[in-house]
């Protein structure tokens, strides 16, 4: 197993924070700052997963270190399958801050927890545990067969008694449960009280939060709210501190359709730095919507949010040319330009400061 103190060309000097485990909250959403927006940036984990190419896991845990620093509280640190358990122990685990995984099925869970035994070993003193590598975990399922057979091999209803017991043992482990229901890119318009019921099904398992994907990003502010009044009203209700929005940008409503959530009641907003992503079950569906764009759109409302917006830019910037792919965000191009033209003007007033103590000497 790579140790955390690994040297790598970001962290080569970083000392791997390590505190006391703190009580887990389980939610999202801040009661004390109702207009306080919780980003979960996805970018590790479902930004990466469609890429041609085998992302190493150094560069995921450079990613996940990168965003940390910018300020990002809640990262998706990768699919506890192959590399994952390296990445969670070469990246810096930043104080404060959640790095859920995404575990399959009952396989992947058995993985994390044999990864976490050996991490952090029972101690017979009485000194304090270091915290885990990770508190929490996502499990994932759909809202209509066809995308749960295409992604799972199984219907909605076997999907959900699959997860059960994971939720269930996990929660007994401590470990947080987040749910994610994905709107299917296969049959056209989902039936919303079918996403209502999926949803319910998760939060009864246990899961603190439940992330709605539209992962064609066919979405519309209007068929947005229309989903969200559906499972929020009548028998079953869900509250909206209990929802997550997660939309990917296909036809540039990502944005919109995220304000539209917030209008709702939601406080939590899954997104991609750098609008990484797309979907392998969802043919020609883009990256999710930018985490730059989307903390852009926030800044100057009645909404607050974590995060430093120039260096997410930065971030976004990396990753792309690393990936030697387009960055998607609109925001963070801007950012990056204005940085540019401010470097840029430094160096020439530098430069023309260098040039006049010259002549003053002649």
């Amino acid at each position: 197993m790579a140790s955390r103190a690994a040297a790598r060309p970001l962290l080569a000097c970083a000392r791997v924070h390590r505190v006391p485990h703190v009580s887990r909250a389980f939610a999202t959403v801040s009661a004390a700052n109702p207009n306080y927006v919780s980003v979960v940036e996805v970018g590790p984990r479902d930004g990466l997963q469609n890429e041609r190419a085998v992302v190493p896991p150094a560069v995921k845990a450079e990613l996940i270190t990168r965003l940390g620093r910018a300020g990002i509280r809640t990262i998706e640190a990768g699919s506890f399958m192959a590399g994952t358990s390296e990445v969670l122990s070469m990246m810096e685990h930043v104080p404060g801050t959640h790095y859920p995984v995404l575990v399959p099925n009952m396989k992947g869970l058995d993985d994390l927890l044999a990864l976490l035994a050996a991490e952090n070993p029972p101690k017979h003193t009485s000194l304090p545990r270091d915290p885990p590598l990770t508190d929490e975990i996502a499990i994932f399922t759909a809202a209509t067969d066809a995308f749960c057979k295409a992604n799972t091999n199984c219907t909605v209803a076997e999907s959900l008694q699959r997860l059960a017991p994971v939720a269930e043992r996990a929660l007994k482990k401590g470990l947080r449960v987040r749910g994610v229901v994905v709107v299917c890119p296969y049959t056209g318009k989902v039936d919303y009280n079918k996403v209502k019921e999926v949803t319910r099904a998760l939060l009864d398992m246990g899961c603190y939060e439940v992330s709605l994907g539209d992962t064609v990003g066919a979405g519309t502010p209007g068929s947005i709210c229309a989903m969200l009044e559906t499972v929020m009203g009548g028998d079953g209700k869900v509250a909206p501190t209990k929802l997550a929005a997660h939309f990917h940008d296909t036809y540039g409503s990502g944005v919109a359709n995220v304000l539209a959530a917030l209008d709702m009641g939601l406080r939590t907003v899954d997104t991609a730095v750098g609008g990484l992503g797309g979907c392998p079950y969802s043919p020609g569906a883009t990256g999710n919507v930018a985490t730059e764009d989307v903390i852009y759109a926030l800044r100057g409302t009645h909404y607050q949010t974590a995060g430093d917006l120039d260096a997410l830019a930065q971030v976004g910037g990396w990753i792309s040319a690393t990936l030697g792919k387009r960055n998607e965000s609109r925001a963070g191009k801007a950012i990056l330009a204005r940085l540019e033209r401010e470097r840029t003007i430094k160096e020439r007033e530098r430069d023309g400061g260098a040039a006049e103590s010259l002549a003053a000497k002649l």
